[in-house]
This record gives C-alpha cells, structure tokens and sequence, in this order.
C-alpha cells in the first residue's frame, strides 16, 4: 500500500532517523544532497537574457531523482523537509521544480517544513505547520550562484591567460586568500626590535617569592623600549641590587567574568580549532553526524541542533533544561536568578535560527560514551559544556596590583596577579584564545602583602625580548576575521578554506595557513587588476547585499545588473594586457619575496651561471619560473620559489648560521644544511669526536630558527612523558622521514601541524589512541583498529597498516570493507607501513639524516605499488638498506612485478578509481 504523504531530506541518514518517528503513511526518501545545478561551462547564467540559467541534473542524483518521482505519484501531498537555511530551502526549491516538471504531479499537494533539530516532538510539529517555500531566500539562492558563477567562470580564463600557471578565481576564496597573502607579507617585512625589561624575584617578611618588573625609573615610567641595549639593562640591574624594598601601595579590584554566548557556526569551527585541533571541515563533518542522530536505546535521536546558524538565541524550553542541570548538579550558587539572554551583534544574522545546543542539555556527555566515536563525543563534550556554561554565574576574580619601591625611591616594581573568588561558569567551561603574538603570560597568585612590608631582593635580571611579527592565520582566527570583515556566511566557511587548500594556493603548516608562492601571485595579480573585487569592503557589501534579497528588500536581478556592468567593463579592459605587463607588475610587488637580501650584502638577483645578467620572474605555459635577463645566452633557471637554505638556490651559501651558545655546556650551537635537510650543531668536535647533531622537522626555516629550538632539538629524544594506562614511556624525536612518536617499539608519524619539540603528554596520549575498533579479525589474527594518521586516519591489524582511501569516513567503515583493504594490501606484499616490514619502518625512523630520495633505485615500480606507496606513511619511498643491496632489491622488486602483475591489476584499478573519487 502507497503511502499518502512523501518526505524529503538531503541524507540517507535523516531519512533513516525521521522515518522511524513516523507511521507507515509517510515514506522519506533523501536527495543526497543537491539534485542539481549550473553546468560548469560557458552560457550557464545568460547575462543578456535577463540573467537566465540553466540547471542540469547531476548524473548521481538521476537515479534518487527518479525514486522521487515515482514515490511522489502515488502519494496525496510531499512535504520537503531539507535543512532549515538558505542552502536547504535551494534544494526544496530544486526538487520543486524537477517534480512540478513531470505532468502527472500537478494534483500533487507540494509543502515546506523545517524543524531545527531532529528529535520526534520538533519533526511532528513541524508537519504539522506546513508553509510554501520561500521565495526570497530562494531568490538570494539563484544571485548568489549566480555570482560566483560569473566571478569564476569570467575571470578564470583571464588568470589562465594573463598568470599561466594560476588554477581559479573565485568570488570570496580570492578575499580569504588575500587576508592570508597580505599576512604572510607583514611578516616578512617586519623587522624585530630588540628591547629589555628588568625582572626581580622579591622575598617577603613570611618568606613568600613575589615576581615583579620594573615599571618606573627615577620618577619616570618606563616606555617599553625606553631600554633597548644590554648594556643599559645591566647598568640598571646593577644599580637596583644593593637597594632595599618595601610594599608602597596594595590595590585589589573585583572583577565578573561572564560566559562566552553559546555557538553559532563560526565560534564552534574556532574553538573545535584551538581546543580540539580540528579543521573547518573535519568539524562540520562531525557536527553533521551528531545532529543526524545516533541510535539510543533503540530510538535513533539527533543530539545537537542545526549547526549553520549565526543566531545566539536558544529555545525557551532548552533553558529550562539548562537551568535545571545547572541547579541540581552545580548548585544553587552556580544559578543567577532569571536566564542570560543572547543577541547576536551581526548585522545580517539569522536570528531564527538557535545557536548550536544539545537537544537534551540532560544528556551528559559520559553518558554518551559507548555510542560516539572519539571525534564526535569530543565535539557534543564542547557544545554541551558551552551550552551548561553561558547560562550560569559569572565568575568573580580579585585582580591585586602592588608596587614595591626602593627605599631612595627611585625605583618602582611592579607585580599583578589574580585569585578566584568564586568559579562560576569556569567550573565548566573557559573559552579559548587566539596566539596574539603578545610576550606576556598569565598573571600568577600574589601572597599576602601589606603596605609598608619590608621585600628582599632575592635577584634583580635584565631580560632580553624582541618584537614579534603578526601571527600566521590558523583556521579559528581566519574565520573569525571573516565573520568580522562580514565576508562569507556560516554555511561557506568550511568550504572557502577547503577550496584554498585544495587549489594549492595554501597549505597548513602547524596549524597555521601559509600561502603557497601560486597563491601570492594569484592575490596580487588580482589586488592589482580587479582590486575592486578582492576589496574586503566590497565583498561584505555584496553579502549584505544578498542579505536584503532574502528579506525581499530588493529585487535579485537588479544586484546581478548593478554588479555584472562594472565586473564585465573590468574582465574587457584587461583584453590588451600583455604578458609583460603582468610580470612588471608582479616582479615588482613580489620581488622582495623571491630575491630577499643576502647576509653576505650581495646582490640577490645577480645570476650565477653568466655572473652578468639579473634574475627576474618569467612565465612559461606551464606557470612561473626565475631566469636571468640574458636569456638566450644565458639559460640558467630556477623554480619560482623562494631558496629555502636546504641546499636549493643561493641561500645555502648563507648557512652554517651561529645562534648562540648552549645554556649548560657553553658550546656554540648553528644551524647548517646538509645533503638531508637542516640540522644543528653542537660545537665542532675534536680528537676525532663527530660533534653532536639533530635534525630539524621539515618545512624549518634556516632564518628563523631559535637557540631554544636548537637547544630543544639537540636534546631530542625526548620522553614527553609515559602513559597514563600502561606506564609506558612515550618518545618525541625526528627521524629520516620526518617528527614521530614512539610508544612499545611502534612509530607514529607527527603530521604538518605538529611541533616534536613541544607536543604534550595529552596531544600524544590523542594521538596514539585508536579511533575506532572495529573488532577481531573474522579469520583470527587479532584486532583491527584505526588510528588518526599524519594526514588520514589508517587502519592497523598486526603488522598490516593500510591508510584508508580518501573520503572514506572511518566511522563507517564495516569490518568486512576493512578486511578487504587489509586483504588488498597483503595480496600486494605490503605490511606495516606500506609495505616495508616492522624492522624496516623502526630502522627508517630510528636514523635521522638519511633521505628517502636516496633509495629510488632500489623502489619497486609495480602498478600495484605505486597505488599503495602513495598511502605509505611516514614513508615517501621506499629505500633499500645501505648495505649494497640496492641492485638486489631492484631484481626483486622487477621480479615481483612481473608475478603481481595479473594478480594485482584488478584490486589496484579499483584502488585507484575510489581514490580517484
């Protein structure tokens, strides 16, 4: 029998969840996702017909389209029950129409329901307050696509054209890009200034240590480069020693902290970020599952609400919940008298829409243990303990500040420190912060102190800082740049960032964005020919802009006119711009980048190889590259980058670079680069004694490394600490293939955006956790477990580790598809690794300053192989011993080509299409 009504959702997942909470009169059916859109080739958005588009069913959505269709004939009404934002309303809109296309469902009854969390009592209510889809966020839909349609496809062909070499443009990743580019150049051209601050550790008369700095100098306060040498610093220091001190002025001030609001989308990406290491998109992903629900005791609940949202309000019954949770498990104390009230400040916010919080702020996080995989309890433990903590007491702080004069009154030190009256909210939850470049740390406790309290000058130091250039951007603090500057909205910022990644114009590096030499030339290509449309202003206007659309405050096709008279006349003046032109422009802006100043005071762009022509940036079909002005008498070239010290380009002649002296031993410490990468020294050696060596992690930068890396690399391996379960030791060091981890003669490689020398005891334990165990092999053996790998998480059973094809999401993996990735791999020859046995991967790891590079003659080349190598890790290739194996392990390897051949093609073909995928 048909059932009368039809649902539809974007998700297999919702589907299978909203179905069970309805009878059998309904049927749900998912879209997966969008069913169509803009065909990616020219004529798509018609300017000259009024802006018409064309819309083109995707070839995976024909067959659930279908389906669709066919259940919607039978029914009595369809109720489309996509996402409750401006993307979800699209789709409704999309499968609309595809269905109002087919003559035979004009009788059907077509509605619009929306539910902000997916629990029985929010789906029922919503179903039963039905309404039309609306057209003007459908509207600010077909602009905005528009848009980006116009700005990608129009201005592409000019890069490809005038920057070759240059992958896309695109209407908002090109700001993001420029935020991340023009950081990248305030730091390179910030210059370090040095200065000095006086420390005192002062003793009280109850034998207390109080830290305090100079603040004031006879009867002057101090500037903070007021003292800028060493050689005042000691002056003053030795001036202030003999003196004697006493407490001049006690002040202690209260201060109320309040609780950070609770999520929307941008403020969850941030703290997922700094709190749990997550990237934008790894933490939509996550907060997608928990909000599709999970099966509680036989019921499948969704456990948060919508996650794209930039409202802050929550739900009067949820803070009713909250407040009950607060009250019986915290205390009557932890409880202010009526509920905190949120709004959000932006401009444009979808105030309908709640912020991010548990559907039952009852349910505990412990309570959700054995039913989450790590990542997802992780993210509910964040959002619950924000939600518990912006609806309670603030917290209340005594913040003391003393001043402790010399007894000629001449000198005034100064200390500060704060104590917790009362926890309020923190007893929960403290939001986390952005590394601001700022020196200085968090004030301590002071002891009791009286005015008048005679202080003994225990020691007076002079300090030596220096400025430090802005940060880099990480994911948090881009994206809250990017709310702030108004550009992008809740559901594109996981999708900018990707992009960017995605086209090479940027890669993470320590958690940190860094942009790639494609993409500085892509953002002053851009900055200098459509400045107008990377202007940050610009682009916030247009969202605002959109924003009016959906409010029905103007007419959408009236933007797209507006915008595409001023964006066309723009692409048609750059028709004569010659090749020349555009490296003019680009050599000058990104010169001193590409040829920074050498210490030996030489010229940076004087050529090598003729000694007589200048270097310069030139362009070639297949992108840019460095040559020299008397091509073609002179050949020499260079990859357009910028010489990194590791025996590429001319700064190796810069190297080896003295840092200074070991604290303990008094050796002098210097960075040098090797035929491996760089390393530092430790003295020079002697009576035939090799000095002390260590490598440093990958992607150093031989101009920025400090003493205290130095120091902290020789001191490596380092024991980060042993393990709170089996009291193992865990180990840090750099080995041939880059920064590990070891723990019970196991090797775990440290991803990008780890730092070896300073990774703690929890980030290890992290890291070394499984993911997920999936269970004990069916054919014996022991279990199969997934780990978190450097880039992608793997799989490991026994002395087989197979990295999991990309887009595959370890949380639903099944043990059978686990067994055969295992089994794949082993048919391949390939262990743990990928392929290199236990005692190979421990020796590679073990031996710093070998290179990969030097063992590929002895790599096998087999199909098979190059499908599984490319997946090994911490391996690049795979290198033959050093013991004169190399033409041996070749024959091998030939040999077993030719016998894996036939047997492998199949699963390798396979292989490659779902990585492919």
């Amino acid at each position: 029998m048909a059932a009368n009504t039809l649902v539809i959702v974007e998700s297999p997942a919702k589907a299978k969840t909203i179905n069970k909470y309805l009878g059998p009169d309904y049927q749900v059916l998912a879209s997966y996702g969008h069913v169509r859109d803009l065909p990616p080739r020219d004529g798509s958005v018609r300017p000259d017909e009024d802006f018409a588009m064309d819309w083109a069913v995707a070839d995976r959505s024909k067959k659930h389209m279908s389906e669709i269709a066919k259940a919607a004939k039978s029914a009595q009404r369809v109720l489309l029950a996509t996402d409750p934002d401006r993307e979800g309303e699209a789709i409704s809109w999309h499968v609309q129409e595809l269905l109002s296309d087919k003559s035979r469902l004009k009788d059907v009854d077509i509605k619009r329901i929306t539910f902000n969390e997916i629990t029985r009592s929010a789906v029922l209510d919503a179903i039963a307050h039905p309404r039309d889809v609306n057209r003007e966020l459908v509207e600010a839909y077909l602009a905005r696509r528009a848009l980006d349609y116009l700005v990608g496809f129009t201005l592409s062909p000019v890069l490809w054209r005038k920057l070759p070499g240059s992958r896309s443009a695109g209407r908002v990743q090109s700001v993001a890009l420029r935020l991340i580019a023009e950081r990248e150049a305030e730091i390179e051209s910030f210059t370090a200034r040095e200065y000095w601050t006086i420390e005192a550790l002062l003793r009280s008369t109850a034998g207390a240590d109080v830290s305090a700095r100079l603040t004031h100098l006879d009867g002057r306060k101090l500037d903070k480069f007021d003292i800028g040498s060493e050689t005042d610093a000691r002056a003053i220091a030795d001036r202030l020693a003999p003196l004697s001190y006493a407490v001049r002025s006690l002040e202690t001030k209260e201060v109320r902290r309040r609780p950070a609001p609770p999520f929307t989308t941008s403020t969850l990406q941030q703290e997922a970020s700094r709190k749990l290491g997550f990237g934008a998109t790894q933490t939509m992903r996550t907060a997608q599952k928990l909000y599709e629900g999970v099966d509680l005791g036989g019921e499948t609940v969704g456990l948060i609400t919508y996650m794209r949202t930039d409202g802050l309000q929550l739900a009067g019954e949820a803070v009713t919940a909250v407040r009950q949770v607060i009250g019986s498990g915290y205390g009557e104390a932890y409880l202010p008298a009526k509920p905190i009230p949120y709004k959000s400040a932006q401009k444009n916010a979808q105030e309908a829409h709640e912020a991010i919080r548990p559907t039952d702020p009852k349910r505990r996080p412990d309570q959700l243990a054995h039913v989450l995989d790590r990542d997802m309890l992780r993210l509910y433990d964040l959002i619950w303990k924000r939600t518990i903590a912006c609806q309670m007491a603030p917290a209340v702080l005594d913040q003391m500040t003393v001043d402790i004069a010399s007894d000629d009154g001449a000198a005034v030190l100064r200390a500060t420190g704060s104590v917790v009256k009362f926890d309020g909210f923190l007893r929960v939850y403290e939001e986390g912060r952005d590394d601001t470049g700022d020196d200085r740390g968090e004030n301590g406790r002071l002891p009791p102190l009286a005015t008048g309290e005679a202080m003994d000058a225990r020691k007076i130091d002079p300090i030596q800082h220096f400025t430090q250039p802005p940060p880099r951007y990480t994911e948090a603090s881009l994206v809250k740049r990017l709310e702030e500057l108004g550009i992008g909205r809740p559901s594109t910022y996981a999708s900018i960032l990707q992009v960017l990644q995605d086209r090479d114009y940027v890669r993470l590096e320590k958690r940190r964005f860094v942009p790639e030499d494609r993409g500085r030339l892509v953002t002053t290509f851009l900055t200098a020919f459509f400045r107008r449309y990377v202007e940050y202003d610009f682009t916030a206007q247009m969202e605002e802009q959109l924003d009016d659309i959906s409010g029905g405050r103007i007419d959408w096709r009236t933007v797209l006119r507006n915008f595409w008279t001023e964006f066309s006349a723009a692409v048609g003046g750059t028709k004569d711009l010659t090749i020349s032109a555009v490296i003019d422009v680009i050599d000058q802006a990104l010169g001193p980048h590409f040829f920074p100043p050498k210490a030996d005071g030489t010229d940076p762009r004087h050529c090598p190889a003729c000694k007589a022509g200048r270097l310069g940036i030139k362009f070639a079909r297949s992108g840019g590259f460095i040559g020299c002005s008397n091509y073609p008498e002179c050949r020499f070239t260079r990859p357009l980058e910028v010489p990194n010290g590791n025996g590429e380009g001319e700064a190796a002649a810069q190297l080896p670079r003295l840092l200074g002296d070991h604290p303990e031993t008094g050796e002098p410490i210097s960075v040098r680069s090797g035929p491996y990468g760089l390393y530092v020294q430790l003295g020079e050696g002697g009576d035939g004694a090799k000095p002390k060596r260590a490598s440093l992690p990958p992607g150093s930068d031989p101009n920025t490394v400090t003493l205290e890396q130095a120091v902290a690399a020789l001191a490596l391996p380092r024991t980060v600490g042993h393990h709170p379960e089996t009291g193992d030791p865990i180990e840090a060091n750099v080995g041939r293939f880059g920064p590990y981890l070891k723990y019970q003669n196991r090797f775990w490689s440290l991803g990008s955006d780890e730092d070896v020398l300073t990774i703690g005891m929890n980030r290890a334990v992290e890291l070394l956790s499984p993911l997920r165990v999936l269970g004990d092999h069916p054919d014996g053996g022991g279990e199969i477990v997934i780990y978190q790998g450097p880039q992608r998480p793997f799989i490991l059973f026994g002395k087989t580790k197979v990295t999991l094809p990309k887009g595959t999401e370890y949380a639903e993996l099944t043990v059978e598809e686990a067994v055969r990735l295992i089994a794949a791999r082993e048919a391949n020859g390939g262990g743990r690794g990928g392929g290199r046995g236990a005692k190979g991967k421990k020796a590679a790891a073990a031996k710093p300053g070998k290179s990969a590079k030097s063992g590929k003659a002895a790599t096998a080349k087999s199909d098979a192989k190059k499908t599984t190598e490319k997946d090994a890790k911490p391996a690049k290739a795979k290198t033959a011993k050093k013991t004169g194996t190399a033409k041996t392990a070749t024959a091998k390897a030939g040999a077993a080509k030719a016998t894996a051949k036939t047997a492998t093609a199949k699963p390798a073909a396979a292989r490659a299409k779902t990585a492919k995928s």
